[in-house]
């Protein structure tokens, strides 16, 4: 072929414009394929942890949810049915908080401590067989705030659930944006210009009948250097979100705690029930005051529903063998993610000693022809450094790759 776009030579040749054409797909597939295999086990390590992390923070509030309902049970029995609907909607909105719906802590926190006042009313304060109507239930809901028959335990349990549930719920969010980008860079456009160079670098040889030469060190690296150029913009950035992740992770202890937080909430609930027991008189008075007396009916008082075998078996695999577990699983996490800290920024380099290029000392292929050691100069990493390149021209930023390096900004500074 003597219409050669790339690989034409003083030798004869034995490619034509179309096995030329097909090559060229071929040495792009060649480098996708490699940066996906390179970062495979990076991708694995932060999509398996995202999941591991979401489950047990599923399991966790089944669990407190649990502790809460089992308390109701042995030690409120009378109240267990009543306080068993919000119970279940207070923990639903921990979860979905948790994973990303945007619910107010302090709102659901109120929820649950003004729903309860009701059911403590009618069964501590005014014992025995009576039913509160529904406008004089309204009525204690709406006292609440006014009277703060649990002193100032909604406020600490407010306190609690912001501090430790939007540290956990930034975590997720962080490990689901890792795996974001990720995806994004193993799936990188390459301009035509490095679509030319890979060409050149890894199948014009082939044109030769040279099918066994690899290419020069020196060589390699100002390709793939080249082609990779926005790739390792994402270096700065990627290092600050394993380091915000590190810090985050080492701050989520006491009161940031999820685990402590979550399953000390039922020993609140009952220190706010035993508030309401020993203010009694008083609390009556208020509530005449604000009001009126309750209109009674008789009614019968209902045994607990909630079934504390149903779940055990799966609270049994949720073995705590220690108080930090979770803390345990994030300190290993990070520790394996520190590993990855400089990924973008060395991936050009990994690529061609690992796979691409030739070994020291041995013949090699600088673009034109097999020779003892390619005498370019070679560049270095990021977009700035590529304007001596020899083998490529790299224009501007991708704005893929910008918009990723923006969410990593971000989510280091949430």
């Amino acid at each position: 072929g003597v219409d050669l776009q790339v690989c034409s030579s003083k030798n004869p040749t034995c490619c034509t414009k179309k096995m030329e054409e097909r090559y060229q797909i071929a040495a792009r597939q060649d480098i996708q394929q490699v940066i996906q295999a390179t970062s495979a086990t990076l991708k694995f390590l932060i999509s398996r942890n995202a999941a591991a992390f979401q489950e047990t923070f599923e399991m966790l509030i089944k669990l407190a949810e649990n502790y809460t309902s089992t308390l109701f049970c042995n030690a409120y029995r009378n109240m267990a049915v009543e306080a068993a609907t919000h119970i279940q909607e207070f923990f639903t909105d921990v979860g979905l908080f948790i994973f990303g719906t945007d619910v107010s802590t302090e709102g659901f926190v109120n929820r649950f401590f003004d729903t309860l006042f009701p059911i403590a009313y009618s069964h501590m304060i005014k014992p025995g067989l009576t039913d509160v109507s529904l406008e004089y239930a309204e009525c204690l809901r709406m006292a609440t705030r006014d009277i703060r028959p649990f002193g100032s335990i909604p406020a600490v349990v407010a306190r609690q659930m912001e501090r430790s549930l939007l540290p956990s719920r930034t975590f997720l969010q962080a490990l689901n944006l890792g795996i974001e980008v990720i995806n994004t860079t193993d799936h990188l456009h390459f301009s035509k210009d490095c679509s030319r160079a890979l060409l050149r670098m890894q199948y014009c040889p082939h044109c030769q009948g040279l099918t066994l030469s690899k290419p020069c060190m020196g060589y390699c690296l100002n390709v793939v250097r080249g082609c990779l150029a926005n790739l390792a913009e994402v270096d700065l950035h990627w290092r600050g979100y394993i380091q915000a992740l590190e810090e985050l992770s080492s701050a989520m202890h006491g009161t940031y705690d999820l685990e402590h937080v979550l399953l000390n909430f039922h020993s609140l609930v009952n220190d706010a029930l035993i508030q309401v027991h020993i203010n009694g008189p008083e609390l009556s008075e208020q509530v005449n005051k604000i009001c009126g007396s309750p209109v009674r009916k008789p009614m019968q008082s209902p045994g607990c529903s909630f079934d504390q075998n149903k779940d055990n078996q799966v609270l049994k695999m949720f073995s705590r063998d220690s108080e930090e577990t979770l803390a345990n699983r994030r300190k290993a996490f990070i520790g394996h993610l520190r590993l990855y800290r400089a990924f973008y920024g060395g991936l050009a380099d990994q690529l061609c000693a690992n796979e691409l290029a030739a070994a020291d000392g041995l013949p090699c292929w600088n673009g034109e022809d097999v020779v003892r050691s390619y005498t370019h100069r070679v560049v270095g990493n990021g977009i700035k450094a590529q304007s001596g390149n020899p083998e490529v021209k790299v224009k501007g930023t991708d704005p893929v790759i910008s918009q990723i390096i923006d969410k990593l900004k971000h989510v280091i500074k949430v």
